[in-house]
This record gives structure tokens, sequence and C-alpha cells, in this order.
């Protein structure tokens, strides 16, 4: 019996699935007749169209009971057309799936998890026969961990499949020797020893792509020791460092025609894809893209330049117009000439870095850096605290966010004030270091924020014309995460716009002084009807004096203000519909808010962009020496 999670226990559970020795398929009573035909060394097998004795079933019943989608033997259908056929031929043929027959007809085995919640596996099966070849395939419940022995009796095999699942070691003496093509993508793969150690001689394609190979202990078994006859290589997603040393180990293979690389930290170099497209001139396609004679032409001689293959990547880091902000102004309540304090906002765009760069100003604080070029000012700080000392306890949370396997430092723009469109012309190169830590990074993606710096400033008592400044307080507007997995395959730009969605602020509490003031004028709108009689009596009281023309004048001027004062609380009827319209133009404005958004773009430097940065930074080296 096969070991539970081997490759033999995946394919008999896909055999019982299908039925293949049960009625209508296999041998029985329903076909007694050719069995013992095939039994007995003088007779002969029946035809499909000779007469079967009495109590047997033809072979065309047979297979409309496996056809008919009304049979309880019908396949469901979902079914893949090529489990339909695998029956038929168990039911037409059964002699050629019987006993180790079916092992012998398989050319192609595929065994792979979909990443399905139930973590299905598919099967597929390759047959070949006389007049048959095709696939199959079916959900099965296994995943498989090892390669047992039992994949011997494929004695015909010619490809092997078996991706997304958790293999760990491949012994390559219970492969095939007519293997041709083996496929282990997706599994937890980090050492080829002993898949080395007697690899199948005729292998032309292997696929180790989406494994944990670490470089540059696993370079040595990439040549043509190992693999005489192979033709297309996949290494992709593995954590490969060293390119010096693999390209060193590729170039012994004569026969390779297809290499993919991408999304090792080794493919972030800038001189990657030059180096290696000069180095192995018999390579057709690197990553999943043609190889031209304009490409090597145009890296000819790299290959001969060894100080080029620095082990670090430059990445470009440029933020541009910020807009939908709220206006601060809009939601002050303070009184014109008190002496409360001044408030003043400003505003910035950080965002995370993989740690592991190259620092710049060696002189500079490590935990805060300031950063100066002709458009920008910028700001860096670690991650563990995005301000000082001085300001930590003021800061507000950020969102809170899944931890990440990689260490960061965030940086950030320039504060600016409100306006309708900040134009934050922020561009910053980044030289990291750590490869490894830079995959992690762009694996996780980074964070951008939208932060508000509030500072208030009050008057001293005794020096009127000087202030004091409150630490600042820093809040979080907004969080969007930049998925940034698209630069270690092969684009080398991501640029969108982040939307943090519609800020719409609270409106502060009023102070105590406004507060007071509208109740005295809510007050003084509720007693206007007895304070406009005792002017009226007054002013008919008088007799054309000076004393009573002053008297009447300052009645009317305080009845047409009281009256000024009702037509605003309640505007005349000729007005209301003038009114009517301006508010529900007004409301209409409300409607109209805008999302907070941030242009964000993050570019990996290729050759020759990196060369031409590297060739000025070298200018300018040479000046200051």
């Amino acid at each position: 019996m096969a070991a539970p999670g081997s490759v033999s226990a995946a394919f008999q559970e896909y055999l019982q699935h299908l039925g293949l020795q049960d009625f209508p398929c296999g041998f029985g009573s329903w076909n007694e007749s050719r069995l013992n035909a095939l039994r007995s060394p003088r007779a002969e097998p029946a035809g499909l169209e000779e007469a079967v004795p009495p109590g047997e079933e033809t072979p065309e019943a047979l297979l409309e009971l496996l056809r008919d989608r009304h049979s309880p033997w019908a396949l469901p259908p979902d079914c893949s057309p090529q489990e339909r056929l695998l029956r038929e031929v168990a039911a037409l043929a059964p002699e050629l799936l019987r006993g180790s027959g079916v092992f012998q007809a398989v050319r192609s085995l595929r065994i792979l998890d979909k990443g399905m919640s139930r973590r299905s596996t598919r099967v597929r099966v390759t047959l070949a026969t006389r007049c048959l070849r095709d696939e199959l395939a079916k959900p099965s419940s296994l995943q498989v961990e090892e390669v047992d022995e039992g994949l011997l009796r494929f004695q015909q095999l010619e490809e092997l499949v078996l991706s997304a699942n958790r293999i760990r070691r491949v012994t390559s003496a219970h492969l095939p020797r007519t293997l041709k093509v083996l496929e282990l993508c997706c599994n937890a793969v980090d050492d080829l020893q002993d898949l080395c150690a007697r690899p199948p001689p005729e292998l032309q394609h292997l696929g180790l792509g989406y494994n944990r190979l670490c470089g540059p202990s696993q370079d040595k078994y990439f040549t043509m020791d190992f693999w005489p006859n192979l033709v297309s290589l996949d290494l992709s997603f593995n954590s490969l460092t060293d390119l010096l040393e693999l390209v060193s180990q590729l170039s012994t293979l004569q026969n390779l025609h297809i290499l993919v690389l991408q999304g090792n930290p080794l493919a972030l170099i800038p001189t990657y894809r030059g180096f290696l497209v000069d180095s192995l001139p018999k390579l057709s396609i690197l990553d999943d893209i043609h190889i031209w004679p304009e490409e090597r032409q145009r890296f000819h001689g790299l290959a001969r330049q060894p100080e080029l293959m620095r082990s670090e990547a430059r990445v470009v880091v440029s933020i541009g117009e910020m807009k939908g902000l709220p206006n601060p102004e809009d939601f002050q309540q303070l009184e014109v000439g008190s002496e409360g304090p001044v408030i003043t906002y400003s505003y910035c765009v950080t965002y995370e870095f993989a740690e592991g760069e190259e620092p710049e100003d060696r002189g500079s604080p490590e935990g805060k850096k300031i950063h100066q070029s002709p458009t920008v000012a910028m700001l860096d700080v670690d991650s563990s605290a995005q301000d000082t000392g001085e300001t930590k306890s003021h800061q507000e949370p950020a969102a809170t966010e899944e931890p990440k396997a990689h260490s960061a430092k965030v940086f950030a723009t320039r504060g600016q004030p409100w306006a309708d469109t900040i134009d934050c012309s922020y561009r910053k190169e980044h030289i990291a270091k750590d490869l490894v830590g830079l995959k992690s990074y762009l694996e996780a993606g980074t964070i951008v924020s939208v932060v508000e710096e509030k500072k208030k400033q009050k008057k001293k008592k005794k020096q009127q014309r000087e202030f004091r400044s409150d630490p600042p307080i820093r809040s979080t507007l907004g969080t969007a995460r930049v998925t940034l997995e698209t630069l270690l395959a092969t684009e080398d730009l991501v640029a969108t716009v982040c939307d943090f969605g519609i800020l719409i602020p609270e409106k502060p509490p009023e102070s105590p002084v406004l507060e007071e003031k509208m109740m005295t004028a809510v007050t003084g709108l509720k007693e206007g009807s007895e304070f406009q009689h005792s002017l009226t009596v007054e002013t008919s009281l008088s007799t054309g004096g000076k004393k009573g023309k002053d008297k009447s004048k300052n009645a009317e001027a305080e009845k047409g203000g009281l009256a000024s004062r009702k037509t605003a609380a309640t505007p005349t009827p000729k007005e209301k519909g003038k009114n009517k319209d301006t508010a529900e133009v007004e409301e209409g404005q409300e409607l109209q808010l805008v999302p907070l958004t941030v242009q964000f773009q993050m570019q990996l430097l290729r050759w020759p962009l990196a060369a031409s940065t590297q060739s000025q930074e070298n200018v300018a080296v040479g000046k200051t020496q």
C-alpha cells in the first residue's frame, strides 16, 4: 500500500474515483467471454461487431451507459473530456488498463494543488496507446509530500508535474529514466543534492520556480554534468543572490535556450539582463521575453566588465500632487481679535522603504536625516518612531497593519501649507544593498500615508510680540498599501494614484465666548417686539426738538437694525424663493466632495539608466576630491 502523501497514493485515489474496474468498465460478468478469450492462448478476442453470449453486454451498450447523461454510471457534467475518454477505453478495451497496464500507458502525470480553499489536488494523466493519447484530470484530497519509488512503475513516463504541493526533497533514484519534463513549481524545495545524485539523463525541462533555493550553495548543481540535455530552466522567485557565480555554471549548459530567473534578488541588479544576454549567447528567451539581435548588440561586451556587477539595486520614488484635503480654516471658530492661539497646519506624504540601503549622508544622525535638493527637502526616520521623541506622545496611532517579514524605514516629503492641490515634487533615489530584504519588501508592498501637522502658538503675557510654540501634533489622515510585486517580474515601473477616500473632519466645539454671545443674540431676537414698541411710543411723544430728533433717529436706526435682523432670520415672501434656490446650490456644492488622492510612483532602474546615474555620481566624487 502506498504511503499517505506520496505520488503513488494520489494516483491510486485518482483511479478509484474513476472506477475503471467497476461496471460498466473493466472485466466482469458483463463481458466474461472477452476475459476468457484473453486467457486462452489460441482464442482470438471478439470484435465489436461479433455476437456476444447471452447475459453479457455488447461494447456499444456499455459505451451508451457511460455517455447517456441520465445514466447512473455517467460522470458529472463538470468532469473533463479526458476523464470521459479514459472511462470509454476501460469499457471498450479493458485489457489495456488491466493490472500494470495502466502504468505502462501513462506518458504524462500531473498532480498539482490549485490553491483552492479545500486544498484539493488535481491529477492529470496522459495516456499513450496504439490509438489513444490525451489528458485527463480529477480533484484529489491528497497533497503530495513525497516522491516515492512507486513512480518507477511508470516505465514510459516522460512528463511529471508536481506543482503547488509540499515537497521538500526529491530523490533521483525514484524518478523514471525516461523523464523529459520535471516541474516542481510552488513547493518547499531548498536543496538539490538528492535530485542531482542520479538525475534523469534525458531531462529537457526543469521547473523549480517559487521554491526556497538559496545561493550560492545551490548554484553548483546547474551544470552540464547533471543536465546534459537541458533546454529550459525555471528558477524564478527563489532567493538566489550571486549572479556571477550562477552565470559561470549556466554557461556550461550547451543546450539551454530558455531561462527564467525573475523574482530572485539577483534580478534586481541594474545590469542583470544585459549581463545574462551577453554571457549566454545561445539563450533565446529570458524571463519570458524573446532576445532579439538588437538587444544582443546593445549589451555586447557587458560580460567582460564584472566591475559593473555590483550587488545593489537602485530604486527611485516619486510623489506628485496631493488633492482633496479639507481646508482647516473652514472649521475654525476663533473670534476676530481674540487672544486665542494661532494654529497653523502643514501636510506631508510618508512611505516605507526597505532598510539596508546605502546611507547618502554619513554625518547625519541615523534616526533623522535631512536631504536637500533643488526641489525638495526630505525627512526620513526609523519605522519604530515616525516622529522624534519630543513629539511621539502627541502622534495619533496609524491604522493597524499586519506584521511584515521585512524591516522598513519611513520617509516623508517636505511639509507644506494647505492648498487645493499640493505639488510635492518629491524624488529620491534609494540604493539598496540588502537584495534579499528588498525582495521581501517588494513582495509585501509599501504603506503610503498622508500626515497632518498641527502647531499652536500662544502670545506670552509679558512680551506680547513673541509667541510660545507648543509641540506639534501629528495625525494620519489616510493610509493605503501600494502593491509592488510586479517590480520583481519584468516591470520596471509602478505608477498609481492612492485613493484615501473622502475626509469629513468633525466640527470643533465653539469657544465659551462665542457661545455666550450667540445666546445673547438669540435672547435679543426673542425680546425684539417689546423693544420695538417702546421705541415707537418715545418717538411719537417728541415735539421736534433737537433732543427729540436725535431720539427719533436713534429709534429708527435701532428699529431698522432689528428689522434687518428679523429679515436675516425670517425672509420675506419675495425672498423665500431666492433663498431656497441659494440653499439648494449650497447643498449641491457640499455634495460634490473630492476624495483625498496622492500620485505615487516607484521605478526600478535598469541598465543603461542606472549607468548614467552612476557616471554622474562618479563625476561628482571626482570634483569633490
